[in-house]
């Protein structure tokens, strides 16, 4: 399955992502993570990308689309993918098809602005072995420091309340019209993000495994 998992950031895109690759035994491509650790290393796209992401604001479309072309034509992704955190607009949508990648769903995980405004501010990462935690939902057995390497955790500049805001703010003005682009093509699925993970989990799965089952059948 070609696969796009949409969302504000916060909203638990990343932790469905690595379940449904798991699952489904597909690469999930986050440009996020390849843009920050673009950034950690200080590659020339890391220095020209940081600027944007520590305001909240997206990166350029032609740094994001070359990249995620390049990934899309790899041999790890000939059997399906999973993108995650692209398109984030239009514009990147149409170029998308424009590189003649089918997509075969689009899963939309909706969250409360104000509960994504909680989950990020207290998120904290580990810089040694990249753990994630957080203050309240998964806390380190001892506070401030990593559970694996002991590593002392931090917070994302962009994860402060304001950049937060304003990111979701970027994201309704910017994004949110793809999910109506995706929806026009009878490809969105919507799911309530404000659930348990493992409810949420089980939601997406269920749906995936009634669209493979119909792929299956059209192909008959």
């Amino acid at each position: 399955m070609n696969l796009i998992i949409m969302g504000a950031p916060g909203a638990g895109k990343g932790t469905q992502a690595q379940i449904i690759t798991d699952k489904l035994g597909i690469p999930a491509i986050s440009t996020g993570d390849i843009l920050r650790g673009a950034i950690k290393e200080g590659t020339e796209l890391g220095r020209a990308a940081r600027s944007y992401m520590d305001r909240g604001e997206l990166v350029p479309d032609d740094i994001v689309i070359g990249m995620v072309k390049q990934y899309l034509s790899s041999e790890r992704c000939k059997n399906g993918f999973l993108l995650d955190g692209f398109p984030r607009s239009i514009e990147q949508a149409e170029s998308l098809a424009r590189l003649g990648v089918k997509i075969d769903a689009v899963l939309a995980i909706e969250v409360d602005d104000e509960k994504i405004v909680e989950r990020m501010s207290g998120r904290r990462v580990c810089p040694g072995c990249g753990a994630s935690y957080h203050l309240k939902y998964n806390p380190p057995k001892t506070p401030g420091r990593c559970d694996r390497c002991s590593a002392e955790l931090y917070a994302r500049s962009d994860d402060n309340p304001e950049t937060v805001r304003t990111r979701l703010a970027t994201y309704h003005r910017q994004t949110e019209p793809v999910k109506k682009y995706y929806a026009g093509q009878g490809l969105l699925i919507t799911v309530d993000g404000n659930q348990a993970i493992e409810e949420i989990s089980k939601i997406i799965l269920d749906a995936l495994s009634r669209l493979g089952s119909k792929n299956d059948t059209d192909k008959k």
